[in-house]
């Protein structure tokens, strides 16, 4: 049986797909994507109730087992390539570029369970959906599970999905070393996951990724399903200072070389930053390390990171620009050296308004509100763009909390998610 309607991606799908009547009765099983996230969700679990499956650690390796074990149970081909990244390739009934879904199995030390768990097993799911009622799409489908996502472990975020499309060399990617000095082609060796296919294994006709969202707005307006139809920019930078350390209490104040109350200064600096281009602009400093770190001496050296954020690359570069200004006043003011290294940096994607177009579509048919949408997180998603159309499919965040145990979305919304994603992969898939 075969799905054969001749919908191209990137194009209005004003239409609806064409009915055939080996579609009858598809639909995906709730209780079964719920199991899946589940078991994979105890992988990993902490004694807090968070997932913590940093990058090619043994947990990742487990969580990986599981899901190629899933994969093969679904009779999909399943292929590695030299990053580790994971493809479960489905046959369709023409050799043509395949559909590709998925996201990421990797966690944050601090992950909830959803955060691209649910974009590879609602992919499964989708397959499973197929197989129940023995239907073959015309186009191949592909479940793709990218290796480090979240940039926990070895930066930049995205590394598995930029490789993947060219934008980062494979030595590179392989000699990146992560948080713990490992160097992450060791460790993707140690792992198992040293995959012998190339990278660009498929190049796909399209993308779509299911996601929650990790923000609130669909969870406060009461919203069921995001048509993402675009992703902020990420500028991420490692800022180091030097400084003197000395007594805390018998250096006078106008003497001091203080590199703690530059981290400080740079934390309250990232606000002010924000506040002042507000719209889109968000700005973060998420780690920060003092040495010595003791509570009666200047710390003499700090080291903290930088996000910045915002959905359109001038505003973006004038935030870089007022922050690097900044450091230049900040170390020539307290008398210490203050050096950059740059993370990670991405300009803000726009995704393919024609498949935005068919997941919105597909939620009205089945009664779901929908609200186009900005991804103010990155995704494996943004860095598909360049090959391929691509969008996304966001369900609601309780609270609009991610990277956290408390992390949580109805069962309903997932099951909604699913369904949506279902019907636009076979619509894109036919």
């Amino acid at each position: 049986m075969s799905c054969c309607g001749h919908g191209h991606a990137g194009h209005d799908h004003a239409g609806s797909a064409p009915e055939d009547p080996a579609l009858a009765g598809l639909a995906i099983r709730p209780d079964r994507l719920l199991d899946r996230l589940e078991r994979l969700a105890a992988i990993g679990r902490t004694d807090e109730g968070a997932c913590c499956r940093l990058a090619l650690t043994d947990e990742d390796r487990a969580g990986r087992d599981l899901v190629v074990s899933w994969m093969r149970e679904l009779g999909l081909e399943v292929r590695v390539d030299r990053i580790g990244n994971i493809f479960g390739l489905r046959r369709g009934s023409e050799d043509l570029p395949p559909v590709m879904s998925g996201s990421h199995i990797d966690t944050v030390r601090t992950g909830g369970r959803f955060d691209g768990n649910l974009g590879v097993l609602g992919a499964l799911e989708v397959v499973e959906a197929l197989n129940d009622v023995g239907a073959r799409t015309r186009r191949p489908l592909v479940v793709a599970v990218f290796t480090n996502e979240e940039g926990a472990r070895f930066a930049p975020d995205m590394l598995g999905s930029l490789a993947y499309v060219g934008g980062l060399p494979l030595r590179q990617a392989l000699d990146t070393v992560g948080i713990d000095g490992r160097r992450l082609g060791d460790e993707l060796e140690r792992i198992g996951y040293a995959g012998d296919a190339g990278l660009g294994l498929y190049r796909p006709h399209a993308f779509v990724e299911l996601h929650i969202e990790q923000g609130p707005v669909l969870d406060i307006e009461g919203v069921r399903i995001g048509a993402v139809e675009s992703l902020q920019g990420i500028s991420w930078q490692e800022v180091s200072i030097t400084g003197q350390s000395n007594h805390a209490g018998t250096t006078p104040m106008r003497m001091r070389h203080d590199a703690g109350y530059c981290a400080a200064a740079i934390g309250t600096k990232l606000r002010e930053i924000a506040r002042e281009l507000g719209g889109d602009q968000v700005c973060t400093m998420g780690m920060v390390r003092l040495h010595p770190n003791l509570i009666n001496v200047i710390a003499a050296r700090a080291t903290v990171t930088v996000d910045i954020r915002n959905t359109d690359e001038a505003r973006l570069q004038e935030a870089e620009r007022r922050f690097a200004d900044f450091l230049e006043a900040l170390a020539h003011a307290e008398g210490v050296k203050i050096e950059t290294r740059r993370l990670a940096r991405f300009e803000p994607v726009r995704f393919d308004d024609g498949i935005a177009r068919v997941v919105e579509r597909h939620a009205a048919s089945m009664g779901l509100s929908c609200r186009r949408m900005t991804s103010g997180a990155g995704h494996d998603a943004q860095m598909l763009a360049r090959i391929c159309p691509t969008a996304m499919i966001f369900v609601p965040s309780i609270g609009g909390i991610s990277h956290n145990p408390a992390e949580d979305t109805r069962p309903e919304d997932l099951a909604a998610g699913a369904e949506v994603l279902l019907r636009t992969l076979v619509e894109l898939a036919s």
